[in-house]
């Protein structure tokens, strides 16, 4: 069957051959069409066959379509060029910005082993308002609204008390305090804070004495224990016991005689665990017993992080690893939070006895002590208060009895009966032999507990002497080794009597130790520091320790250089920094963070 031409026509054009030869055509017809003159050409248009016209115009759309493809490649080419180039540049101020805050803000660890202050940089943390708020958001999710408290009676509670050497600064204050209950919850309010950048503070109980639950950095949370105060596990068998941090010592040794045992770290009353861990403190018990790292088996510790850690098993003696359990204990919150302890217990001994000397001066006291020590009489405990400090026990009323206003010793002897009688029969004869006036001695465990609550009054007794509110307490202690305790007690008395304040001396003698409690108001403060820094030096120069059971905190932290040396202090700072990079754990205590101020730190 015979096609009709257009049909013929476009076949024909769907081929290769036959397009490229239509198009030659058509461009020849153009070609000529170009010498024609208009008139010419509207006389020649009318006689084109249908054939000739359908080939002008699909050349002309073919030739229309080309140029339009081109121009479209053309502008698509120019388009990815200037997109590439605005990506680059784009890019690369990117980079240059990344470049420039990663100078400003991180600087890799050094390869060094130590960090000196010199090398540290303040610490950055974000305590803007709007991420304050979204962190107490964060924790009321955690624990609970009841649990978050914002109230201006909590925050100043938190911030210090009356009885501790530093004096907390108006703004110094918590952001807020929260309560956890569970270990779970500290690690997931230590995450916030770690990942808000906010620093944090522990409080358990709070009769630490050198400011170290203090707020020093502004958007400070803290977090209080208290809901954590429970005996978990008692491992009668194994003489230990699990406990949380806000536990008592008093009421754990309440609970423990019940099966006939006790614990025998006793620092001040209203101790809790988490904060005697903190300080490695110790008490009357130390000479005896040993100190609060001799007691610890095992820590469970909160990190900076949120990761949660337990220190070791619960053998009584393992050389596996490092000993994280030691290196925790007195680290005063700064690399992380104990959230449970396992303690050793040891077996109530069968009877226990006080006795009580007196002495003309505190330096025959103190030979009396070095004396009985060097005769290796197994006696728990010895304790020195000097006059001023019976005076105040007699003024404050606060005892059954009235004491003699001298220096006194203070004996506690443990073990059988017979035992005990002859320990007293020998410190008796020491005594005397050392110019002792009296030498009493209970006859009964309620004239015990009468003789030895005198020593338990210490503190209480002179914070009642106080003038008025304005009159403050600074309670320290240094160590020394038990040869040179008759120097140091003889020449810090000669000092505390000539400036003039009301300081009395109290300490655990047995062990070298011993304290100072003076009282002054504002004006007298500089005094109360000359005091305070000439017995920290004597100390030191008589190869001794800046603290011997109260912790470094705020107060003595520029005095361990004197007694480390420098490179010890670095190492120290470089150790805060590997546990804690971020600086939000107890900021500046035990090690300064940053470089201190013109004036900050006092003369050696």
């Amino acid at each position: 069957m015979a096609l009709c031409p257009s049909v013929a026509l476009l076949r024909s054009l769907s081929r290769p051959s036959a397009h490229r030869q239509c198009l030659r055509q058509l461009a020849n017809r153009h070609q000529r069409a170009l010498h024609v003159s208009p008139a010419l050409a509207r006389e020649e248009r009318p006689r084109q066959s249908f054939t000739g016209q359908l080939y002008e115009s699909t050349a002309e759309r073919v030739q229309r379509e080309r140029a339009a493809q081109e121009r479209f490649a053309h502008l698509r080419n120019e388009h990815r060029r200037g997109r590439t180039a605005a990506v680059t540049a784009s890019g690369l101020i990117m980079l240059f910005l990344g470049y420039l805050a990663g100078v400003n803000r991180y600087r890799p660890p050094a390869p060094t082993s130590t960090l000196p202050l010199a090398s540290t940089e303040p610490p950055y943390h974000k305590t803007g308002t709007a991420n304050l708020e979204a962190a107490w958001a964060d924790f009321v999710d955690i624990v609970g609204e009841e649990n978050v408290s914002t109230k201006e009676g909590d925050l100043q509670y938190h911030s210090g008390s009356e009885w501790s050497s530093y004096t907390t600064k108006p703004n110094e204050k918590p952001f807020l305090v929260v309560f956890p209950s569970t270990t779970e919850e500290v690690s997931k309010i230590v995450k916030v804070c770690h990942h808000r950048r906010l620093p944090i503070t522990a409080y358990s109980g709070g009769t630490s004495l050198e400011g170290h639950f203090s707020a020093t950095r502004a958007g400070t949370i803290c977090i209080d224990f208290r809901r954590m105060d429970k005996i978990l596990t008692l491992h009668k068998d194994d003489l230990d016991v699990i406990v949380q941090p806000a536990l008592g010592w008093e009421y754990l040794n309440e609970e423990l005689a019940k099966d006939g045992l006790f614990f025998p770290p006793d620092p001040g009353p209203g101790a809790q665990i988490g904060g005697m861990v903190g300080t490695g403190c110790s008490g009357t018990n130390a000479y005896r017993y040993g100190t609060m790292r001799d007691w610890v088996i095992n820590l469970t510790v909160v990190l900076a992080d949120g990761t949660v850690i337990k220190t070791r098993q619960r053998p009584r003696k393992s050389s596996a690893g490092y000993d994280l359990t030691r290196m925790f204990i007195g680290s005063e919150g700064t690399l992380g939070f104990v959230t449970e302890a396992t303690l050793k217990v040891t077996v109530k001994p069968k009877s226990e006895s006080v006795a009580v000397a007196s002495f003309r001066t505190v330096r025959e006291a103190a030979e009396c002590v070095a004396k009985v020590v060097s005769e290796g009489v197994p006696i728990a405990a010895i304790e020195v208060l000097d006059d001023v400090q019976m005076k105040c026990i007699n003024d404050a009323g606060s005892t059954s009895r009235e004491w003699k206003e001298m220096p006194t010793l203070f004996f506690k002897f443990t073990g059988t009966p017979s035992g005990v009688k002859e320990q007293i029969t020998q410190v008796q004869k020491l005594a005397k032999a050392k110019g002792s006036k009296t030498f009493d001695f209970a006859r009964s465990t309620e004239e015990a507990q009468e003789l030895w609550s005198a020593r338990k009054e210490a503190l209480w007794s002179v914070m009642a002497k106080r003038r008025d509110e304005s009159d403050h307490v600074w309670t320290t202690d240094v160590a020394v080794p038990i040869s040179r305790l008759p120097d140091i007690i003889e020449e810090t008395k000669e000092d505390m009597v000539k400036s003039g304040l009301l300081a009395a001396m109290v300490g655990h003698v047995g062990d070298g130790n011993f304290h100072a409690i003076l009282l002054f108001n504002d004006s007298e403060r500089s005094t109360a520091q000359a005091v305070v820094h000439r017995m920290v030096k004597r100390a030191v120069e008589m190869e001794g320790t800046v603290t011997g059971e109260h912790g470094v905190g705020l107060i003595k932290r520029d005095y361990l250089a004197h007694e480390l040396g420098e490179s010890t202090v670095d190492a120290m700072r470089k150790m805060k920094e590997a546990f804690d990079p971020l600086c939000i754990l107890n900021c500046d205590k035990v090690v300064r963070a940053e470089k201190p101020k013109k004036g900050e730190v006092k003369a050696w």
